[in-house]
């Protein structure tokens, strides 16, 4: 699982308590996202963070004092005074953060989550952060497994139809979301606000083309958490040697092997597309597959503005309409400046956030938006 939720589990299977922090709303300028989450242990010690220091002495506190009580808290963190007195974020945004105290009795399902998770099956954990009703806060919702046990409930079933309805969706999504109902899962109405986790395999960068700029994206993609695959046609290219940082190397035509990889499911809305070959053979058959493909987020070549133009040609010679070659980002990258193919992959890289994030690609003090913009 992702830190800190290995610790955690690792207390779990020690039948320790301690107390899980995490980031359940986050308005403004902000370090960390919904869903980021912090440990402390019985022993006092500390894993991850919610706020990149800001505010995690606060946050600790309340944590001990969460393994203590054994009852939930949740707080509220805004802008500091500027004598640096009074507990906030400097960055001037806003944060609320529930702590939790987490043991085998108040959280017997976590050894379930934890196996799903370790299957690269997803799963999410929907938790009563603010209710009416106090009894409800903390109560938590399983998203993903089959034999939900008779425990994980959010107390009534309109509640938890509501909820794992929603949470599926949060799911696919990859990411984690804060969502609001009435007090017993009205779709409109305010009340109670559940925290969905979302622990997703990761997404996927599909890497086409077994060359020297190849090797370098994947070593940034696995670094950024990307499961990287490299595919070529060329079995002396193509090999575990020359991409030490790619999950898999396969020898395949690349059309084919997107083709059967969506035929699989094992493409979605967070899968990025790669085409290094400057290769028309390869080129048009493997862009013409992927820009038809809906499910996929990110699709972009590398090459020059004659190749890409070329690209094009062909493109719409093999009959894709404007809609989607739209849909292609080519040249791929940022306009870095870069030369070699580690700079190149940087490049690559950065437009993949961006396009993630909905970032503009300018430089910061170019822009007048937050420095961390909330995203859920």
């Amino acid at each position: 699982m992702r830190d800190p939720w290995d610790d955690l589990l690792a207390c779990w299977r020690e039948r320790r308590t301690a107390a899980l922090a995490t980031v359940t709303s986050v308005r403004g300028s902000a370090p960390r996202e919904v869903g980021s989450a912090m440990l402390v242990r019985d022993d006092g010690t500390v894993v991850g963070s919610v706020s990149g220091g800001c505010v995690e002495g606060a946050v600790y506190e309340l944590g001990r004092e969460a393994i203590a009580t054994g009852r939930p808290v949740r707080e509220q963190y805004g802008i500091a005074d500027e004598a640096g007195i009074a507990i906030g974020l400097t960055c001037g945004g806003e944060i609320e953060v529930f702590v939790e105290p987490v043991s085998p009795a108040a959280f017997p399902e976590l050894e379930a989550v934890a196996a799903l998770v370790d299957a690269q099956r997803p799963v999410a954990i929907a938790t009563v952060v603010e209710h009416p009703d106090v009894a409800v806060v903390g109560r938590r919702l399983l998203v993903g497994v089959d034999d939900q046990p008779s425990e994980a409930s959010l107390g009534s079933a309109r509640r938890d139809a509501a909820v794992r309805a929603d949470a599926a969706g949060v799911l696919a999504s990859g990411r984690s979301a804060t969502l609001t109902y009435g007090p017993d899962g009205e779709r409109r109405g305010l009340g109670m606000r559940v925290l969905v986790q979302a622990f997703a395999p990761p997404p996927r960068l599909l890497v086409y083309g077994a060359v020297d700029h190849a090797a370098a994206l994947a070593s940034v993609g696995s670094f950024l958490g990307y499961d990287v695959t490299v595919c070529d046609a060329r079995p002396v290219f193509a090999t575990p040697e020359r991409f030490p940082a790619a999950a898999e190397v396969v020898v395949d035509w690349p059309h084919r092997h997107l083709a059967a990889e969506q035929a699989a499911g094992r493409v979605d809305a967070r899968t990025a597309v790669a085409v290094l070959t400057h290769d028309p053979k390869f080129d048009v058959p493997l862009l013409t597959v992927a820009l038809r493909l809906p499910a996929i987020g990110f699709v972009g070549a590398m090459g020059s503005r004659r190749t890409h133009d070329d690209r094009l040609a062909r493109l719409r010679a093999a009959g894709l309409d404007d809609a989607e070659l739209a849909r292609l980002s080519s040249p791929v990258g940022l306009d870095l400046g870069g030369r070699t193919p580690q700079e190149t992959a940087v490049s690559i890289a950065a437009e993949l956030v961006a396009a993630q994030w909905g970032g503009s690609g300018r430089p910061l003090r170019a822009v007048a938006t937050p420095v961390h913009t909330p995203h859920a």
